[in-house]
Parts: C-alpha cells; structure tokens; sequence
C-alpha cells in the first residue's frame, strides 16, 4: 500500500485538478516535527495514508512503510511497541477494548465503513461457503472451521453477532473454531475445504460458493474502523499529526468525488510503483471506502454501538471508558467548530 513517487507531468496535472475539487480546508504553515512517518500496509490494496500521499497531500511528509498489516489489533500492537506512527485500518470494537484497557492510544479519523449510498468496498464481501455445503444458518456453524483475516477483530465480533442473533449461546458459539488465514487466500482455503466458512473481502471469483451472510445484514451505514494514534505522538508531533491527518481527510474525499475508474487506475499505479511483486486483481472490486462522515470526522455513535455491545457480552465492565474519550477531532481539518474537542484537549 505505499504510493507510487511519481512527479512527472501527468500527476501533477491530476493532482491540480483533485486539490481543486475537494474544496478542504486550508492546512496551517506551523513547522513540522517530523518529515517522515511510519505505517503498515496489505498486499493489492490502496490505503488511505498511502492514497494520501500519491496525491501530493502528505508532502514534504514521506511514508516509511514497515511491514504487512495483519489485522487492527496487530496493528494497534505496533503502535504501542513503537514500531509504527499510525495504526493500521482497525475495527472500532477493538479500538474500545484497547482503550478501555487503559492503553495510551486515541482514534483520530474513519479509515471505512458501510456507506449505502457510496456501495462501499467491503460490502461486497462476507462470509462463504461452498455451494453444496449443508450450512445454511447461524446454528450449522457449531463445530465447524472459518477464516478470518485475525483473532479479535471485525470477524470474531460479526461472527459472535451472527450466531448470537440466531440463539446460540455462549457455551455453542465456542464450539466454532476461527483460523487465521491471510485475505488474498481466503478463496482458495474455502475451495480446497480446509475450512467450512471463509470471510471473503470481495465477490469470489466463480461459481461454486456462496454467501452465507454479510456485515450489512446485521448493521448499516456505518463508520466500522478508524486510524490510530499514541497519546504521546500527538503531544510531542501535533503538527505532523496534524498535517497527514489532513491529507487523509482530503483523500477520502478525493476518493468519494473521484470516478471510480480513475480511483482504480491510481490505485494499479500505486501498487505497480511499490515494486513488491503483488498482484492488483482485487482493485476491480473497490467501490469505495464506505466512510459515511465527509474528511472521516469520528462521533460518539460510532464507538458506543461496540461499547455496549462489549458491555453486554461482559468483555468489558460498564462505566470503563467514556465514548468520547476513545476518540479526537482535534487534528482533522474537517472537523465542524461544533465538535467540542479542540486541539488543546487532545491527548
């Protein structure tokens, strides 16, 4: 996922036009603490740091990609070993539990979502199975094998969701084993039938399986996962958080104005630019990030569904963390003046 560094002529024209048609808000000229930031990235796919920068909205700021990111939580984990600046995308419902664990980190934008009227990315995934599978519903998943891209996430929470909406208990929903399989060979596990179910980021590429169900059939527009940060980063680096939190609300907004063809051409340009021998074949897939709130702003709501789910299901103790604690708007420059976090309370 990190940008192409082209700078010849095309791109720039591109990059004239995308800064005249998102209309964000100016980015202050205070001095920067760091020229250069730290990120995770996933093999054939664009993030949205890695957009940001390809457009021209990180500079003089250059990304320093680490390593492959293998789910939020390990992401939020490299966060707080120092290995990283920025998390990797992570689902909200983790973010809660870390948080409400007392580690010293904060959400600062949406990373995706379930957006209805933008036809998000990830709503063409789900969960599969073989077409001749006798699974059919929540109670024929009791002993059975499904992949997940990682433990503790997004995955584990739908799934628990999934089956707890079709009345199984705690005691059957541990019955089902979760395996962590990387996205790009999730199909091709649930094909060869090494695993019963398998959570599929896009459409499968042919006949023989189909959707046992999909995130959208249990929530709806929505703000899923978010980007985050250290408290100490923040402190010590506000105007560098400042500045790439800018240019990544700025390309959210590139990708939601931007037709869907010249998104995808970017997106292949970036990859090809990587040079990591990574096939770009899910690109044809992307329709969008699915973030509802214009530049990623964040809000109570979109922890507080997890929050007291995570309460409920006894994860976590009730009154352990404020939802408005979890998260800032403090460094993101689309950011309505009725937000009630400045900057000066951010952590």
């Amino acid at each position: 996922m990190r940008p192409a560094r082209f700078l010849g002529l095309a791109a720039a024209l591109l990059l004239a036009v995308a800064c005249g048609k998102d209309d964000a808000p100016p980015q202050g000229g205070t001095a920067l603490e760091k020229l250069t930031f730290r990120h995770l990235g996933s093999p054939g796919a664009v993030d949205l740091i890695e957009l940001a920068e390809d457009l021209g909205y990180l500079a003089p700021v250059k990304l320093d990609y680490v390593g492959i990111s293998h789910g939020g939580p390990q992401g939020i984990q490299t966060l707080l070993s120092g290995d990283t600046d920025i998390s990797s995308s992570s689902f909200n419902s983790a973010i809660v539990k870390v948080v409400a664990s007392g580690a010293p980190v904060t959400a600062v934008i949406a990373s995706y979502g379930y957006d209805t009227e933008e036809d998000a990315f990830l709503s063409q995934g789900g969960y599969f199975v073989r077409e001749d599978s006798p699974i059919r519903g929540p109670r024929d998943l009791i002993g059975k094998k499904i992949a997940v891209n990682a433990l503790g996430a997004q995955a584990e929470l739908f799934l628990s969701e999934y089956m707890r909406r079709g009345g199984l208990d705690k005691k059957e929903i541990r019955q089902v084993e979760l395996v962590v399989v990387p996205p790009v060979s999730m199909e091709q596990t649930l094909r060869q039938g090494q695993v019963d179910v398998a959570q599929l980021y896009w459409p499968p590429g042919g006949p023989g399986v189909r959707k046992l169900f999909s995130s959208e059939d249990l929530y709806r527009h929505f703000t899923a996962g978010a980007y985050v940060m250290s408290n100490r980063y923040l402190r010590e680096n506000p105007n560098t958080a400042r500045h790439v939190l800018g240019g990544i609300a700025r390309a959210i907004e590139w990708a939601r104005t931007t037709p869907r063809a010249q998104v995808h051409e970017r997106f292949r340009q970036i990859i090809a630019g990587r040079g990591r021998n990574e096939s770009d074949k899910i690109i044809q897939y992307w329709t969008g990030f699915g973030i509802p709130a214009r530049g990623g702003v964040l809000k109570d709501e979109d922890f507080q569904i997890w929050l007291d789910w995570l309460i409920e299901d006894k994860q976590i103790e009730p009154g352990a963390v404020d939802p408005g604690k979890i998260y800032t708007n403090a460094f993101n420059p689309y950011a309505q003046q009725s937000v009630s976090q400045k900057p000066e309370d951010a952590p």
